[in-house]
Formats: structure tokens, C-alpha cells, sequence
């Protein structure tokens, strides 16, 4: 299958904190992308569209570094991301399409753990987190009773603790209602307004105006 992107660039910009170049990625006998050019810079957000298996969450495994690319190269800072993904990953906060909670702790004790892995945030920032996305009173209730939109809140507020430069965000909106997805739609242009970057996959169009926001279309 043959994918192709549509991206309006600005040849006079600036140069792309992350930058994609000639990414091809085959699943066995099947070619998912081929000849795809990615950038992004400082306060802009990336919506990456397509239909259902063209390849957008492969595609952001690859931008992520998590998979490698049978041809092009990734570099964050104009370094390859290969070559420093420790560094690279410590700027950079991902929300797949599962929470990745343990059950039995609460908000704060799995935000405390999964950002300690990097280092330690410390539970004033994380409740803090959890405080901005509405989260104060099922703060310390199990993740297992908690609702799937919460859960879904819950990732959203990793990202503002976890103070990363990159946001990437694989259908942040799932499980959320109107309020929620406005919130989602806050929360991105706040990150972009201090500097920050994000990549976004979702199906649903996203309330981010301005000409910081680009989309990329895989078909």
C-alpha cells in the first residue's frame, strides 16, 4: 500500500526540533508508508489523519523511536534519535491508546512511579497535575475504580507533570465527553504556548486554532 502525506511547510522557517526524512516502514509483505518527510518545531502541533490501518500509530512509533524505520531517519535536535533515545525520551511524553495504570495505586502513586522512572517529580507536581484536570478527589482512589474517562485524565495530567518538551498524543479523546475534550484542547494549547510541541493522532477534529497547527494526511 502506497501512503503519501500532505503538509504545508514553510520553506523559510526555522530549523525543526523534530525532523522525519524519508520514513518507510514495512509489517512483512505489507508497506504501511513510504517517502514520508515530517518536521516539526517550537509551539506547533502536528494532527496526523488517515483512515483506519494506514499507518498512524506505526508512524508515531517510529517519530517515538520505538521502531525502526526500514529506510529515513528520525532526529530530535538534529541528532539522530537512535543515537541518544535516552536523552530524546526524557524530553518526551506519550499517551497511547491504554492508560498503562496499575490497578491497585492511586493517580498520585502511579504518576509518582512512572515519572520516578526518569526522576522524581515529586507528589507536589504530580497532584498539582491531577488537580488541573479535575482530578483532586479521586486523587488517592484505586485506578480500578476509577471511570475511563478519568483514567484518560489521569495520562493527560503524566504529561503536564512529567514538564516534557514533546507531547504525543495517539486519540487522547477517547472516553472523554464534550467537557473533556475541551479540556484535551486546553491543556495542548497551553503546552504550545510555552514553547512546547505536540503530535496528535485522533479521528476527531480538535479545537487548537492558530498557524502553529499543521495536519498531515496518510492515505
Amino acid at each position: 500500500m502506497n501512503n503519501s502525506s500532505n503538509m504545508t511547510t514553510d520553506p523559510g522557517e526555522r530549523a525543526p526540533l523534530l525532523e522525519g526524512r524519508d520514513l518507510e516502514l514495512w509489517r512483512g509483505d505489507r508497506r504501511l508508508f513510504h517517502g514520508i518527510d515530517v518536521s516539526l518545531h517550537q509551539g506547533e502541533l502536528l494532527h496526523i489523519t488517515g483512515p483506519n490501518g494506514c499507518g498512524k500509530t506505526s508512524l508515531l512509533r517510529v517519530l517515538c523511536g520505538l521502531t525502526l524505520p526500514e529506510t529515513g531517519v528520525v532526529r530530535w535536535r538534529g541528532r539522530p534519535v537512535m543515537r541518544s533515545r535516552a536523552d530524546y525520551h526524557a524530553e518526551m511524553s506519550y499517551v497511547g491508546h491504554r492508560e498503562s495504570m496499575k490497578a491497585d495505586l492511586s493517580p498520585v502513586e502511579n504518576l509518582c512511579f512512572d515519572l520516578g522512572l526518569r526522576r522524581d517529580a515529586g507528589q507536589a507536581v504530580v497532584r498539582e497535575a491531577l488537580d488541573e484536570v479535575g482530578l483532586t478527589a479521586a486523587a488517592e482512589v484505586p485506578a480500578r475504580s476509577l471511570s475511563a474517562g478519568q483514567r484518560r485524565r489521569v495520562s493527560i495530567a503524566r504529561c503536564m507533570a512529567s514538564r516534557a518538551r514533546l507531547w504525543v498524543l495517539d486519540e487522547p479523546y477517547t472516553n472523554l465527553d464534550v467537557a473533556g475534550r475541551e479540556f484535551v484542547d486546553e491543556m495542548m494549547t497551553r503546552h504550545l504556548g510555552g514553547d512546547g510541541l505536540v503530535l496528535l493522532v485522533a479521528h476527531q477534529s480538535h479545537g487548537v486554532a492558530g498557524r502553529s497547527v499543521r495536519q498531515m494526511e496518510l492515505v
